[in-house]
Parts: structure tokens; C-alpha cells; sequence
């Protein structure tokens, strides 16, 4: 039995759930309503001509998916099915089915369904099967190609309105679904409606109506076409995952969607529905886990609009506006934004849907508008909405009106009404329907009012009297936190910078204990959607927090709750002190020690008891503490403790009755904070971090009091948290909280599934009894005796002799590059044998190459000519690194046959021409990144390649920065600037917020340059395979996988060391992941990220990679001493300088690199 929604199991490193999608949408409507058959031709032709933006796998005949969705056809159901004796329009509902081919109980899944529609009270008129040609597909779509089917619904009469049936409708499909989850999910609804129908499948744009007979059919008209076309990263067939869904078609992606999954399943068990009655438990789960970021938010927009909500009312909840910040929002819209973030967080992520109910048809951006959208008005009545423009051809003289969508607008079409109604109007009739204003303030409780009634509470602190030394060594500070991180980031307002990217080992590789929050990486976006330049995009991003229960979402009058607003989830000492001690009807807090004895696992155990307990009791805020460490009480890392929790309340339905405040010693970093938000805390209290601060502003470290100090770093680190989530595309903490965008690395699957359930791991390691261990040993550090009572100087961001280990120490800069300069085998022998074997920091360096073969004559190797051509520098741009290291790089590379990369920074167009000596300064690789800094015609076509950076591995998710300070004459002259002036490379290409928009640029560059290739520069995380997969179809030659560890320049420490997975895991990932979709064949895998030895080399190759790029080495070896100091304009080697009398001290020559 050939399946028609098959999807790849997760396989080596690939996941389906890193599986996404980017599309082309359109709409072709009759306003006043009239219906035809030249509605649905001009939306197939629409339709076809959105055929570049979706995609074809290795079966060109087979499309990623294409749809369209009409009202229901009446009048060709009347014509076709005379037997049927169908009620009048609306009276019956059609349901769209697909059972797999030759599947031999498809008879019995009919039976049940009908079973189940009659026992809810309606009358199964028949069924149908939908006339269908597979000649006209794919080979691919044919092997899974659906039986299609149609089952006809009459309404009772016990039913009053058509609202009541498609309740009712959803009710029963519901009940039907869960039946084929139960059976491998036999069968699926494509759409059950008494208005709408959806004809979709695994098709090309120009193949729906082929496949479709009935589209083709006179009798077969609508009002308006609903038309999807989809790209997707991967290329498993699946007839289930095409567009347009039962409400919506969405171009764009959910990025906070473990989150709202989370969330939707804790409240859902606590909804009261007046609309659904008793039939409400029939619907749980309200959300289809399994189904695509699309499908998963259908089903929230269904619901809440089957629970009463108009449709433009349910699409404001999920897709709120940016409002906090916008002094032009009316009060009353506000209010309805502010009543409704006490309920729900938005589903936030680049976003352009359309969806509609039959009646009405309505399009939502979401807040930063990263997706196109826009819309002719013709003078015949219709309306052409869609992706772009010149999706069907028509006439200027007919053309009333060319507008587009903005960000956070609503466009909708009422059909009964004849007209478009305006973002503003369809708005004011939704917050006009309740007093939003007069709820939100009685909800909204003020400080002022929670101190008057709480100053009687104030209860005696948990915290012990534990010096501060000791308590700053239980939980690891060092002298390097302090001077090296806290200080800068209070007096700079940001993550202070480094640079050389890292060459310590993976917390799971160290023999030294480490925090569990060195165990998880952030996620960050790439291609298939963009980083937001949080900093320049302020009106957007929103730190609002709320503390206390969450009223019902469904039931204002039955589940209104007062909460706690807040203006940001980092807590001052004064804040939590007070939210610590409440005794309120309505807000009762309780502190629970966060501490463990003996066993690990006990205690978390007995404390996810006491928190249920409270919560159950009517506890509102939970404060997890480990201020009660002493000798014998080990602090339970925060992030499991925090994560545990949340998890665990999830399950049981209760998460919503209660706020969580991770109160830790631990949290100091900006990371620190952004992974407990992200795994369920909603404030965090960083008390020692508060007390190192007093101390250090006691001292007169500072030049502000210990007050001031405190909320400096206050709002550095909350500054700090937004960049983190604005890397993966995420506007609010809200959005954020609970979403999980992390990975885990080095932590076995046992304990992510139990306590940090959902979250992507690629890497085993570490179980709970190992946890337990490393806190242990981390806590004995503050009460063992020292002679001198002082902190441990650190050795994270630098080498320090006794310290963490570093691949670039003294001793292997040292042999490496008197190796190169001298020319000495045996030197370079010792520094890979102390790299190979005396470094086990990199994934790498756990393997051992064993081979039973035998030797092949040196004949029958690949020349060394041809190996070279492999090899490449990284990307390195001219501004960030001196003209004379620049330049040395290129002449060296193009010596041996491979190439140098530019970077970003553009190139002196007199290095495109050979020197006297024969030598060529010019770069062969020219890097086209988002600020295009030096990016013209004559640069592009001085190139054998071109690569387009869409992540940086130091990085990720964040834009290039050049300071001010080196942005010399002729630098500004290259890079088409100012001199002075520091420059900047925004997160996202402009240009590209999807794979379409990068298959474009592709597109663009081949024309530029028709002899290049054309490369895409992407950064190692969990779900790079699929991306890679999208950038194959959108025909790159070249994809560059780089790990987290590489990077030559100035990035900010919380990238450089907690963001992306080391290259070994991206590369293997992205080589299955091509091989599975059939796309290995068409592309050349490249990779690097601290390619330090020839073993390197060769572990690359094994793991799928086949051509090589090295930074820091040659780095190294033309002199460098790794003083991470690339951003100051103080290199002392001249290397990582502009300065003029620090390049004299430039000592490296061409045939070093050589």
C-alpha cells in the first residue's frame, strides 16, 4: 500500500521536524460576491504563475505542493450528482478526504466516519469520488498519489444556524482524526466545510487543475480562489503537508511554535466554551502536533473561530500588531492587545496568511512585514492579492487601485457586504465588542497597590549567611566573569565583544565540571527565515511580562485574573522581594528550595510535587530558589530545575495557573537568562550576580552606586536577551517564553525527553547521575580551604597555564608557525601530534581511523595540484584584517591553486590585475553579504566564485560590525563609505527573507557572472540538512557548512561561545539529509570551523565534505598570538589592524601560507 503522506523517519542526524517550507500565495475574488467559473481559471492561472516560488526535488515533474480553495462548487455537485438530491447552498457540508491507494480497510474508515457523523445528529447524504488524472504528475507524486474522496453531509435541523453546523462539522472530523492517528493515520481531511473545499496535492503549480478534473469542469464557480504554492526544504512526498490548509494559507514560519504548542495544551484542559458545550472534550487536542508550523496555527485560527470569535478577532490574538511602542495605536486598540497578552503569547514569526471562512476573506502580516503582500483593485469588481505583482495579466486602464500590506495590517473582503473593509475599521469593530479598556485596568494589578497590601507580609529571607567569595565560587565565578564580562556589559549597555571565535572543548568533552547552561545552543535563523535587527527595529520587539494565573481565553465573565505587569522578565532585588512574600486572594507566593542533598532525581521528583501541590492549593507565584546552599545543599542547576518544572505542569494542565521565578545564584550571562525564559521561566532574579555587582560598585569599580549599577546591568542583560531571540526571528518575550529555541549538545536523550521535552539533540552524553556530579564538584569549589581566599582567574575567553584547555596555546602557535617559516616537517609533525593527541576537545577528535584495507599506490591519489584546488581561506574581510595580511592570504592561495574569500568588505579594484612578478592579489571567492559593502559589477565578475553569506559561524543570526575606528580612507573608499564611520551588516539580507528570495539572488549572480560558482555560507545548527535542501533546488553549486567554533573576527561572547553546533555535526547532517532527498549529485559540500591538522582534513572528507577552508591557521602562522583584541584596532602583529605603524610590524610572507 503506497502511502499519500509518508514522511522520512528521523535518520543519523536528520529530524522531519526540522522540516520547513516558504511559498508563493495568492487570492482572485469578486468583491460584490458573484461566483463563476472564470474566478477559479484566473486563480489556476494565478496559480501558474507563481510557479517560481515553489519547488521541485529531484522528479522535476513532482512540486513540493499546490492548491487552491474555492467556495463549494453547488452548482457542478447538482449537475454531477442528480441522485444526491443536494439541498439548497450551505445546507450541506462537503468533506474532502484522502485514503492511501489500495488500502484494503478504506471501506471501514468510510463506515466509521459515517458512523460518527450520524451518531452526532447529521445525515450522510453519500459518497463521491473525486475524477482524477495521474498521467498528468510526476512519477514521484503518482507512487503516493490518494484515492480522493468526498463525503456529502445534510444539516440536521436541529442545528440553528450554518455557524452551529460547521461546529458541529469540526466536532466530527475531530473525532474521525483520531481515529487515523490510532491507525498510522489512515486517512486525512484536506478540508469538511459547508462553505469552503480544498483541492490540493503533491503537485507543481501548472498541475492542480491537470490533476483536478472537476476544476476544469464550466459548472465548477466561486467568488474567489484561494491559491498555494509551496517550496519546501525537503522533498518527501507527502500529500498532506500542500496548501491551502482548512482556514489559512500561510507563507512564512512559526518560530516560537514549541511554545504555543505548549501553551495551547496547558490551557485547553482548563477552557470553558459556551459555543462547544459538553462537545469541547471531544476536540482535545486542539492542536495536531504532527502537522507542519502552517497546519498547527489552521487549527488554532479554526478554533477560536468555531469557539465564537470572528475571524479578524481570532487572527488579532494569535498575530497581535507591534502596540506597546506605537504612539499612533487609539487607547481602545491597545487595550484589546493588552487585555489579550494577560491570556495568550503571539505566534510569532515572519508571517503572511490569508484565510477565510466562505464568507468573509481577510490577509495578515505580521508585525515586522518580512513577507511580501500586495493587491490590485480592478474596475470589474475584483481584487488580485498575492506575493508580488504580474501574477495575472491585466490592462493599467483597469486597474483601480495598486496598494500593499504593511506590517501588521489586515486587508479582508466581505463577499456579503461587496467591499474591502480597512485595516482600521475591521479593527475598531473587534475591540469595540467588549470593554478591553475597563478589563485590562480592573486585571492589571500596580506596584503601588501589591506594597500597601503586602507591607503586613514581608517574611523572613531563605537565604543563607554564607560570605560572598564562597558563595561566587560554588557556583564557578571567576575572575574573568567579572573583569572580562560583567564589567563590560554594564558600562558598555552590551555583550561585550571578542574575537578568534573558540577553541575550548564542548562542556561534554572538558574533564573539568560545567554549568548545564554550556550544554545548549542557541537557534538562530537562516534562509528559510531572517534575524531581526532588534536594535533598529524597537517598535517591534516588546519585553512586557505578566505574572499570576491566566484568566480563560474562551470565558471573560468565568475566568478573568488579575496579573502582575511587568516591564521586563529581569527582576531587581526590591521586585522579587516583593513578589516573594505575597498573600493576596489573588496572588499567593510561595519560595521552594532548589537545592539537593543526596540524589538528584529524588529531589526533582519531590519538587515537582510540592509545586503541583502549591499550584493545586492556589499558589499563583513559585519563586525556585538556591539562596539555601550551604555545605550540604548542592543549588540544582537552574535551567533543569526551571525546565523540569514547567514540563511537568504542562502535562498535568497547570502551567497557566501559576508563574514560575527562577531565583539562582548560577544566572549571570545574558545566556544564562535567555535559556530559562525560553524553557518556562516567567521572571528571573539573579541575586548573586546582584551581591558580586554591590561588592565590585563598594569598591569603587563603577563609577555609579550599587543601586544605579544593578539596573545598568538590568537592562544590559534584558537588551542583551532581546538580540538573542531576535536571532531567531522572535519579536517578544512572550513569543519567546516556553519556546525552547535552543539545542541541546552532549546531554542523552533520556534526560532531554523527561525535562527538556522536545528540544533538538543530535549529540548523547551526560545523564542525570553526571548532572548531579558536576554541581557537586562545582559546589565543593566554595567551601573547600585555600590558602588565599580569592577567586580563580578563569581561562574561557584566554589561555591560561593550569586553566581549560585551548587548542591554541603557546606551545602549538609556537610549532606551527616555525613549522611554516622554516619549512620543517618534522615541527609540523609535533604540532598536529600535539593537536591530534593532545587535544580531545572537538567531536573529531573521538574518532580513531581504523581500516582493514590495503594500501593504494601514491599513484592512484589524487595529485596534489588537485587536492589544493580544495582548499580555501575563510571568509576574512579587507577592513577587519590589515591590506598587507589581506593581500599576503590571496597571493599565497592563488600559488597553490585554491582561493582566498574576500569576505565582506569588498576588494581594491587594482589587485584584479596580475603583479610584474606574476603574482595575483586578487581573492577568486568574493563574498556577497547583507550590508553588499563594495558589491558592484566589476567585483562580481573578478571571480570564479561567489558566495553569499547567510550565516557566520562566530556568529550566527547576527549582521558583520566594522568599528568606526577602522574605517580608514581607503577602506571607505573600497567599501563605498564614509571614512570614520563604523559600518554595519544588518542581521537579515534585505533582499531575502526565504528561500525563494535566495534562489533568486542565485538566480541573479549566475547572470552576473556566468562562469562563477555560486555558493551559500551557512552556520552549523540542528536542521541544517534541511535548509541545504532548499538551497539545492534554488540551484546553488556550493554549500558551505561552518561550525561555531571557527570565526577570525570581532563577534559578541554570549555567539561566540553558546550559539551554533560544531561543523562535524552540521556537515554529516546536511550530507544524509542530500543524500535522502536524492540531491547529493547536484551540489559541492565545502566546509570549515578550526580545520587545524591534515587528520582534519581527512575526517571532513569521511564525514562528506569536499573542499576545506581554513582561517585561523594561516592566521596563525603569518604571525598571530591570539590576543583576541581584532576589534580595538590594536593588533600588535599587524595583522588585525589599519593602523599604520602597527602593519610595519607585519612579519608574514606568501610562503608561509604555502
Amino acid at each position: 500500500m503506497a502511502k499519500f503522506n509518508p514522511v522520512h523517519q528521523a535518520d543519523g542526524l536528520y529530524s522531519p521536524q526540522f522540516e520547513r517550507d516558504n511559498c508563493g500565495i495568492g487570492l482572485y475574488a469578486n468583491m460584490k460576491g458573484k461566483k463563476s467559473h472564470d474566478i477559479v481559471k484566473r486563480g489556476i492561472e494565478l496559480l501558474t504563475h507563481l510557479d517560481h516560488r515553489g519547488g521541485q526535488g529531484s522528479d522535476p515533474g513532482t512540486g513540493d505542493g499546490s492548491g487552491i480553495m474555492t467556495q463549494i462548487p453547488h452548482n457542478l455537485f447538482k449537475k454531477e450528482l442528480p441522485s444526491f438530491n443536494l439541498p439548497e447552498a450551505g445546507h450541506y457540508a462537503v468533506g474532502m478526504l484522502f485514503f492511501s491507494k489500495d488500502d484494503p480497510r478504506q471501506e471501514e474508515w468510510e463506515e466509521q466516519i459515517q458512523a460518527i457523523a450520524q451518531k452526532e445528529g447529521q445525515i450522510v447524504i453519500g459518497w463521491r469520488t473525486v475524477p482524477t488524472d495521474e498521467q498528468k504528475i510526476g512519477y514521484k507524486a503518482q507512487e503516493t498519489a490518494p484515492v480522493v474522496r468526498q463525503v456529502f453531509l445534510k444539516r440536521s435541523q436541529l442545528l440553528s444556524d450554518e455557524a452551529a453546523f460547521e461546529r458541529k462539522l469540526y466536532v466530527i472530523r475531530k473525532q474521525a482524526e483520531k481515529i487515523a492517528d490510532d491507525n498510522d493515520k489512515a486517512f486525512y481531511f484536506p478540508s469538511f466545510s459547508s462553505q469552503t473545499i480544498v483541492y490540493k496535492g503533491l503537485l507543481t503549480s501548472s498541475q492542480v487543475d491537470q490533476f483536478y478534473l472537476d476544476l476544469q469542469n464550466p459548472a465548477y464557480t466561486s467568488a474567489f480562489s484561494l491559491v498555494h504554492s509551496r517550496f519546501s526544504t525537503n522533498t518527501v512526498p507527502n500529500w498532506e503537508r500542500a496548501h491551502p490548509n482548512r482556514y489559512l494559507i500561510h507563507n512564512g514560519e512559526i518560530n516560537t511554535l514549541r511554545g504555543n504548542i505548549n501553551w495551547m495544551r496547558a490551557r485547553e484542559r482548563s477552557f470553558i466554551s459556551e459555543a462547544f458545550g459538553e462537545d469541547l472534550d471531544k476536540l482535545l487536542p486542539i492542536l495536531d502536533e504532527s502537522g507542519s508550523d502552517s497546519a498547527v496555527l489552521d487549527n488554532a485560527l479554526e478554533f477560536f473561530t468555531l469557539a465564537g470569535r470572528s475571524l479578524a478577532h481570532s487572527a488579532m490574538m494569535l498575530i497581535p500588531e507591534p502596540w506597546e511602542n506605537n504612539p499612533d495605536m487609539s487607547p481602545e486598540r491597545k487595550a484589546f492587545y493588552n487585555y489579550h497578552s494577560m491570556l495568550m503569547e503571539p505566534w510569532d514569526g515572519p508571517t503572511s496568511i490569508t484565510f477565510t471562512n466562505g464568507r468573509q476573506i481577510a490577509a495578515l502580516l505580521d508585525r515586522n512585514g518580512l513577507r511580501p503582500a500586495r493587491y490590485y483593485i480592478m474596475k470589474d469588481d475584483t481584487i488580485i492579492y498575492a506575493s508580488e505583482t504580474g501574477v495575472i495579466d491585466v490592462k493599467e486602464e483597469d486597474v483601480v487601485s495598486k496598494e500593499r500590506l504593511s506590517p501588521g495590517k489586515m486587508l479582508m473582503v466581505d463577499l456579503e457586504e461587496g467591499r474591502i473593509i480597512p485595516d482600521e475599521e475591521i479593527k475598531q469593530q473587534v475591540v469595540q465588542q467588549a470593554p478591553y479598556e475597563k478589563w485590562a485596568d480592573e486585571l492589571t494589578v500596580g506596584w503601588d497597590e501589591l506594597e500597601s497590601q503586602n507591607e503586613n507580609n514581608i517574611q523572613e529571607s531563605n537565604e543563607t549567611d554564607l560570605p560572598l567569595i564562597n558563595k561566587q565560587k560554588a557556583f564557578g565565578y571567576t575572575v574573568e566573569d567579572i573583569e572580562k564580562y560583567l564589567k563590560p556589559l554594564i558600562e558598555k549597555g552590551k555583550d561585550p565583544i571578542g574575537a578568534m571565535g573558540i577553541d575550548t572543548p564542548l562542556a561534554v568533552l572538558s574533564d573539568r565540571p560545567q554549568s548545564l547552561f554550556l550544554y545548549f545552543k542557541q537557534l538562530f535563523a537562516q534562509v528559510t527565515n531572517p534575524p531581526i535587527d532588534a536594535y533598529r527595529e524597537q517598535i517591534v520587539t516588546s519585553t512586557l511580562s505578566w505574572l499570576g494565573a491566566e484568566g480563560d481565553l474562551l470565558d471573560h465573565q468565568s475566568g478573568a485574573a488579575q496579573r502582575i505587569r511587568l516591564d521586563s522578565p529581569i527582576l531587581s532585588s526590591q521586585t522579587f522581594d516583593r513578589l516573594a512574600h505575597l498573600n493576596q486572594p489573588n496572588f499567593k507566593s510561595i519560595t521552594v528550595d532548589a537545592t539537593f542533598t543526596d540524589s538528584l532525581d529524588d529531589r526533582l521528583l519531590e519538587l515537582r510535587g510540592e509545586v503541583e501541590k502549591a499550584v493545586r492549593a492556589g499558589v499563583t507565584l513559585i519563586a525556585l530558589s538556591d539562596q539555601q546552599l550551604d555545605n550540604s545543599h548542592v543549588p540544582i542547576p537552574a535551567l533543569l530545575a526551571v525546565s523540569s518544572i514547567h514540563q511537568h505542569l504542562v502535562r498535568k494542565g497547570l502551567r497557566t495557573k501559576v508563574s514560575l521565578i527562577s531565583a539562582s545564584g548560577e544566572t549571570r550571562e545574558v545566556h544564562h537568562f535567555a535559556a530559562l525564559i525560553s524553557y518556562g521561566a516567567d521572571a528571573v532574579y539573579p541575586y548573586l550576580a546582584y551581591e558580586t555587582i554591590k561588592d565590585e560598585a563598594d569598591k569603587k569599580q563603577f563609577k555609579t552606586g550599587p543601586e544605579e549599577t544593578a539596573e545598568k546591568y538590568r537592562h544590559a542583560v534584558t537588551e542583551g536577551v532581546i538580540k538573542v531571540m531576535s536571532k531567531m526571528g522572535i519579536s517578544t518575550v512572550q513569543s519567546y517564553r516556553g519556546a525552547q529555541i535552543f539545542e541541546a549538545i552532549g546531554i542523552s536523550q533520556t534526560v532531554v525527553d523527561e525535562h527538556f521535552t522536545g528540544t533538538a539533540s543530535q549529540l548523547g552524553g551526560i545523564d542525570m547521575e553526571t548532572i548531579a556530579e558536576e554541581a557537586k564538584l562545582r559546589h565543593q569549589l566554595g567551601f573547600q580551604k585555600d590558602l588565599y581566599d580569592v577567586l580563580d582567574s578563569g581561562s574561557d575567553m584566554q589561555w591560561r597555564k593550569g586553566g581549560e584547555k585551548h587548542a591554541y596555546n603557546p606551545l602549538t602557535m609556537h610549532k606551527l608557525q616555525w613549522a611554516a617559516r622554516r619549512g620543517d616537517p618534522k615541527l609540523y609533525r609535533d604540532y598536529a601530534k600535539a593537536i591530534n593527541e593532545g587535544h580531545h576537545g572537538f567531536i573529531r577528535s573521538l574518532f580513531y581511523i581504523n581500516s582493514d584495507r590495503e594500501p593504494i599506490a601514491i599513484e592512484e591519489v589524487e595529485p596534489v595540484t588537485e587536492l589544493f584546488k580544495r582548499f580555501k581561506t575563510g571568509a576574512m574581510s579587507f577592513g577587519s584584517i590589515s591590506p598587507e595580511a589581506h593581500e599576503t592570504l590571496a597571493i599565497a592561495m592563488n600559488r597553490l591553486g585554491g582561493k582566498s574569500n574576500s569576505g565582506e568588505g569588498g576588494e581594491d579594484p587594482k589587485r584584479f590585475r596580475p603583479d610584474e612578478n606574476g603574482d595575483w592579489r586578487r581573492s577568486a571567492i568574493k563574498q556577497v553579504a547583507s550590508g553588499r559593502f563594495g558589491v558592484d559589477s566589476h567585483y562580481l565578475v573578478n571571480a570564479e566564485e561567489l558566495q553569499i553569506k547567510m550565516a557566520q559561524g562566530a556568529k550566527p543570526g547576527e549582521g558583520g560590525q566594522l568599528p568606526g575606528e577602522k574605517v580608514y580612507p581607503w577602506i571607505a573608499n573600497v567599501r563605498n563609505s564614509t571614512p570614520g564611520v563604523g559600518l554595519i551588516s544588518p542581521p537579515p539580507h534585505h533582499d531575502i527573507y526565504s528561500i525563494e528570495d535566495l534562489a533568486q539572488l542565485i538566480h541573479d549572480l549566475k547572470n552576473a557572472n556566468r562562469k562563477a560558482r555560486i555558493s551559500v555560507k551557512l552556520a552549523s545548527k540542528a536542521g541544517v540538512g534541511t535548509i541545504a535542501s532548499g538551497v539545492v533546488k534554488g540551484n546553488a553549486d556550493v554549500i558551505s557548512i561552518v561550525g561555531y567554533d571557527g570565526g577570525t573576527g570581532a563577534s559578541p561572547k554570549t555567539s561566540i561561545r553558546h550559539a551554533g553546533l560544531p561543523w562535524e555535526l552540521g556537515l554529516a547532517e546536511t550530507h544524509q539529509t542530500l543524500q535522502m532527498n536524492d540531491l547529493r549529485n547536484r551540489v559541492t559540500l565545502e566546509t570549515d570551523g578550526k580545520l587545524l591538522t591534515g587528520r582534519d582534513v581527512v575526517m571532513a572528507a569521511i564525514i562528506g565534505a569536499e573542499e576545506f577552508g581554513f582561517a585561523t591557521a594561516p592566521l596563525v602562522v603569518l604571525g598571530c598570538v591570539m590576543m583576541r583584541v581584532c576589534h580595538l584596532d590594536t593588533c600588535p602583529v599587524g595583522i588585525a589592524t589599519q593602523n599604520p605603524k602597527l602593519r610595519e610590524r607585519f612579519m608574514g610572507k606568501p610562503e608561509h601560507v604555502v
